[in-house]
């Protein structure tokens, strides 16, 4: 039997167990961090790609402290480099260089309290520190800090990490007297490497996402998970960070020969690239546009707790993004100047107001408190102990048509009433069924207001949820005064509008291609499509009841001049009632005004929708409000339709 089975392992399998053999004992390694895919907006312009650099880096050893200084000393007569030391990196190496006259700074008593362990290391190294003074620092030479800048760099970050001196701007020379002289440099060492270039700058830049260098801390489980190194290169914010999977490049592989020798077994390769359905021309303008008015916002009356708009220009038959951002302005020593706040579109919660109107109607067409042209009085309503609750203005006895091209607040009121089954009098108290709160909900959510989009980025918030019942609650709710939603639900709710009655989920991404050594897009990975994941379920004479509506805003009613040019359009205005925490104590104490928009064009078979938003751009009861909503929507629409002729 032994014979049989050595005869068996021996002869048989004799090539199975030598390549299991080789397998077990053959050392493999990988080479550095392939070049990410590029990415391109929808037209296939190039957004992303990648720019050759040179580094010069520091692979931590175990070098001591004066080892480690002694190699940044070298340094600093190789590169040139900016000192951006702070006074704490200069305080840590003057107690390097001066031991002795750091150590006097410490007290006899302390040195005992030391012994004692009433004193802790930290405590001593504290106490140094805050006793060195601007006199002690100058005894520093320009050389010296500029050591100190480098050895602080050597030692950031985790021990495992690549330490990058210099990666920008690093000149032949340099490159060529680093490499020289590595030998003398334990630990540094320089390599060709790669960085991400932006050819339209800042535009659309903070969705694109960051790569960093290696794996950060809080990311470390996540991609260990997935096979990847420490040292490796990763997405780490929005779309960098989304589509990782496809953008990641694959790594060279090589086996080490039995003479330390490299052999290639695999080439490395670029990640997959990516085409986006922005509009990067479209893009572009938005951006510009948005931060001209937001200045010029901020110079008019009555505006002084504004500072930003979001905007988002989408595709309602398919959920594809064209555009979006938002812009904020920021008080730097008295001077107004203006930073992105785009990913505000799926993190930042505003209070809707009468764009909701068409939900709202809806709400009364399916539960039979209107139907099609019935006909209300806009009169100002009174509910015992509360104030009057009126339109913008008395509007008379109109239908449904006119209280949304008018913008009605008291026949939303008094649907409300009808849908909970109240009965309302003058000044007398109101009673409503609770049950009204989940109608006005469902029939919301279903339109994606107060609901998850599904948009494809991380961090998606939801907005606010009110838990009161109080019938006056749902009055307000009514006229988008309760809840709060984040911009892009404000936008999936448009464009649900204006196909009719679909819920499409948002999305950014649209293709991904194989890389390619010509740099074509050639081979097709991946397309995306339209994700229908929801419809609203009224009846479709109610939803054109609610379109007619739509289009009637913008012919004549409050939206007329809203979309531009462009009249064969539909939208909705709003205008609601915020409230902020002006001095940052927590409580809210100031009301102020937000002024939005929401549309599309053309009404029929939507090419296109828009929404803005400008929350605080207003205070209640002032002589003037500003237009800048208006101003902005009316700009990208004509734009868009001069890009889509």
């Amino acid at each position: 039997i032994l014979f049989i089975k050595l005869f068996y392992i021996q002869v048989i399998k004799y090539d199975y167990y030598k390549e299991q053999l080789i397998e077990l004992t053959d050392l493999k390694i990988e080479g550095s961090t392939a070049p990410r895919g590029r990415i391109y907006d929808r037209n296939n312009k190039l957004i992303v790609d990648n720019e050759p650099v040179r580094v010069i880096y520091y692979e931590k050893k175990d070098n001591t402290i004066k080892q480690e200084i002694e190699v940044a000393t070298k340094l600093v007569d190789l590169i040139n480099i900016e000192n951006k030391a702070t006074e704490d990196t200069l305080k840590n190496f003057w107690m390097i260089k001066y031991p002795d006259l750091s150590n006097m700074k410490i007290r006899k008593k302390e040195k005992k309290l030391l012994e004692q362990r009433k004193l802790s290391d930290d405590d001593i190294l504290r106490l140094k520190k805050d006793r060195i003074t601007e006199k002690d620092l100058e005894k520093l030479t320009e050389k010296d800090k500029l050591v100190a800048y480098i050895y602080e760099l050597m030692n950031r970050g985790y021990k495992y990490q690549e330490k990058i001196i210099k990666d920008e701007n690093v000149t032949d020379e340099e490159y060529a007297s680093v490499a020289a002289n590595l030998s003398k440099l334990n630990g540094i060492n320089v390599r060709l490497d790669w960085k991400r270039s932006y050819l339209y700058g800042n535009t659309f830049r903070s969705i694109l996402g960051t790569v960093s260098n290696s794996i950060p801390s809080d990311l470390r489980n996540h991609y260990l998970k997935l096979g990847y190194s420490l040292n490796d290169r990763v997405g780490t914010s929005y779309l960098e960070y989304q589509y990782e999977n496809y953008l990641k490049g694959t790594k060279a592989k090589y086996k080490v020969k039995s003479d330390n020798t490299y052999e290639l077994i695999s080439d490395g390769k670029r990640g997959n690239d990516i085409v986006l359905t922005i509009d990067i021309e479209l893009q572009k303008y938005l951006e510009e546009e948005l931060e001209k008015e937001v200045l010029a916002t901020k110079n008019e009356i009555y505006t002084r707790y504004y500072d930003h708009t979001f905007v988002v220009v989408s595709d309602p038959s398919t959920g594809e993004v064209l555009a979006m951002a938002g812009k904020k302005i920021v008080n730097k020593d008295g001077v107004y100047t203006v930073i992105d706040y785009t990913p505000g579109i799926i993190t930042t919660s505003v209070t809707p107001g009468s764009i909701v109107k068409g939900a709202s109607m809806l709400v009364g067409y399916k539960y039979g408190a209107i139907n099609i042209g019935s006909y209300l009085t806009d009169e100002c309503i009174k509910i015992k102990a509360t104030p009057l609750k009126c339109s913008w203005k008395t509007l008379g006895y109109i239908n449904d048509i006119s209280a949304l091209a008018y913008s009605s607040n008291v026949y939303q009121y008094k649907v409300a009433i009808a849908v909970g089954r109240g009965y309302y009098e003058y000044d007398e108290a109101l009673s409503l069924d609770e049950s009204a709160f989940d109608k006005y909900r469902n029939m919301y959510s279903s339109f994606g207001l107060g609901v998850k989009t599904g948009i494809d980025l991380p961090n998606e918030n939801l907005g606010y949820s009110g838990t009161s019942k109080l019938p006056g609650h749902l009055l307000d709710f009514a006229i988008g005064q309760y809840d709060t939603y984040t911009p892009i639900q404000i936008s999936q709710y448009i464009n649900t509008i204006a196909n009719g009655g679909t819920r499409y989920q948002p999305y950014l991404l649209k293709e991904v291609y194989e890389p390619s050594k010509e740099n074509e897009l050639e081979k097709l990975v991946y397309s995306n499509s339209k994700k229908a994941i929801g419809t609203v379920d009224v009846d479709s004479i109610y939803m054109n009841r609610v379109k007619e509506g739509f289009r009637a805003v913008v012919s004549y009613g409050l939206g007329y001049g809203y979309m531009g040019d462009y009249t064969n359009s539909s939208g909705k205005t709003g205008t609601s009632q915020s409230f902020i925490d002006t001095n940052s104590d927590g409580i809210v104490d100031t009301e102020t005004i937000t002024s939005s928009f929401i549309g599309y064009s053309p009404s029929e078979n939507p090419k296109m929708s828009i929404i803005v938003v400008s929350p605080d751009v207003g205070i209640p009861d002032a002589r003037y409000q500003s237009n800048v909503t208006k101003r902005i929507s009316s700009k990208l629409v004509n734009k868009y339709f001069e890009i889509y002729k």
